[in-house]
């Protein structure tokens, strides 16, 4: 028990990390260029995003240490934490590309892309643990509204 709980909490840690790391590149620009975007009515207030991201991450890291604890010799564990591993990189890849580097489009193949691979991260984590693979579904839901929102900044702009 112990050790799941370890792992638990590692696998949290590295999410809030990397959603840590990655609000460097979005701070660098939502004080600024992002209010100069047009964007659509449905957009959320600047608030709203850092509170949303938080419990996903941490959702998101628990669904991941559950899994982990399946162990880490099983193929499936394996493959389903590899997807998550690679979604969570394009998830980063997204702020610093939609934020940092300021290329709307060019995000919204990264965001697609994400959203592809989070699927498939629920699909792998289903066959090992049906409670992590429930927990990533807010995830999932706010990426697609996140991918929506992507698209209508581009378009707009």
């Amino acid at each position: 028990m112990k050790r799941k709980i370890l792992k638990i909490t590692i696998t949290v840690a590295i999410c809030l990390i990397i959603g840590f790391l990655s609000s460097f590149a979005t701070q660098s620009s939502v004080n600024d260029w992002y209010l100069t975007l047009n964007k659509p009515s449905f957009n959320p207030p600047n608030s709203i995003f850092a509170r949303v991201w938080s419990v996903l991450y941490l959702m998101m890291g628990v669904a991941a240490g559950v899994v982990w604890g399946k162990g880490f010799h099983h193929i499936w564990v394996k493959t389903a934490l590899y997807h998550f591993g690679f979604q969570l990189l394009l998830n980063s890849l997204w702020s610093m590309v939609f934020f940092g580097l300021k290329n709307v489009l060019a995000a919204l193949f990264i965001i697609i892309a994400l959203v592809v691979a989070i699927i498939l991260t629920i699909k792998w984590f289903n066959v090992v643990s049906k409670k992590a693979a429930l927990l990533m579904v807010p995830y999932l839901l706010w990426v697609c509204f996140a991918t929506i929102l992507n698209y209508k900044i581009w378009e707009l702009n």
